[in-house]
């Protein structure tokens, strides 16, 4: 049985009036009085460090980020294969261009493009991918990042990944790593191996759940860290298609995941070389 819409308005007056005034009291911004609820919520927890909530706030907040979750809607790994789109296959994989928010794939685990504070973004309505993922996870996905980078006690070097469960989102993980920072003029090779890295990171460390049988990436690096989208994804699938082809029998379906028409475009031209056009 759902909840009650009153329950739920309920539950998101209790966790805005916390929400403010802890902010309130740490001096920290808070919006505009006009915005809605979900609004407020999301831009507090965007902006709060990851400190101890009380367990009545966190369970009324666990409520609220379930129901935007169904609200957001759910797509399966059957789905994605029967949308329209590239379909190619590697190492026994099955591969799959899909655009789309890859906070409603409810594959076993998703990519993250991280900082190399792998502590989220701190900016409220920042549309990059780290955001999306820690705003529709909770805020416990940035406890476990920080949980993480206390015991490594140094920055989350380029290449790397590490991996954390997805809570709210659904997937069952989210895998995080910081691709290389392309800052003006042509990606390198050296920009170039370092991204490769990044996606075998993640593959390489999925592999040790076991039950990760479907995965999808974003676009690492293609955002804010600027590495040029036809590159970048050529890179990405010849990375994937060559790890499956050494390492098969880890998983049924690899998803590349776009965004924005353009992120689009420059997998369909990669993935015409590297796969030779198949389509749905």
């Amino acid at each position: 049985m759902g909840l009650a819409a009153c329950d739920l308005d309920r539950a998101r007056t209790n966790v805005t009036e916390w929400l403010l005034a802890e902010a309130e009291s740490h001096s920290r911004p808070v919006p505009d009085a006009g915005a809605d609820a979900r609004t407020i919520i999301r831009h507090l927890l965007t902006i709060r460090p990851a400190d101890p909530i009380p367990e009545e706030i966190e369970r009324q907040l666990d409520v609220i980020l379930e129901a935007d979750t169904s609200a957001r809607g759910v797509i399966s790994a059957d789905a994605i294969l029967a949308s329209a789109g590239p379909i190619g296959s590697a190492g026994g994989t099955r591969l799959k261009l899909w655009q789309g928010d890859i906070t409603n794939l409810a594959v076993d685990a998703i990519v993250n493009a991280a900082n190399a504070e792998l502590l989220g973004c701190f900016l409220p309505g920042h549309a990059c991918i780290d955001n999306a993922i820690h705003s529709a996870a909770g805020p416990r996905l940035r406890d476990d990042c920080a949980r993480l980078m206390r015991a490594q006690g140094h920055l989350e070097p380029t290449g790397n990944a590490k991996i954390t469960p997805a809570y709210h989102l659904p997937s069952r993980f989210v895998l995080h790593t910081v691709g290389p920072i392309v800052r003006r003029g042509p990606a390198t090779a050296e920009h170039a191996n370092l991204l490769a890295r990044c996606y075998e990171a993640c593959l390489s460390l999925a592999t040790e759940q076991r039950t990760v049988r479907s995965l999808a990436f974003c676009g690492i690096s293609t955002g804010v860290f600027g590495y040029p989208k036809d590159a970048a994804a050529a890179v990405a699938q010849a990375a994937v298609a060559s790890w499956l082809e050494r390492n098969r029998g880890h998983f049924d379906l690899i998803v590349f995941n776009v965004f924005g028409d353009s992120d689009r475009a420059a997998h369909e031209a990669a993935w015409n070389r590297s796969f030779g056009g198949a389509t749905a």
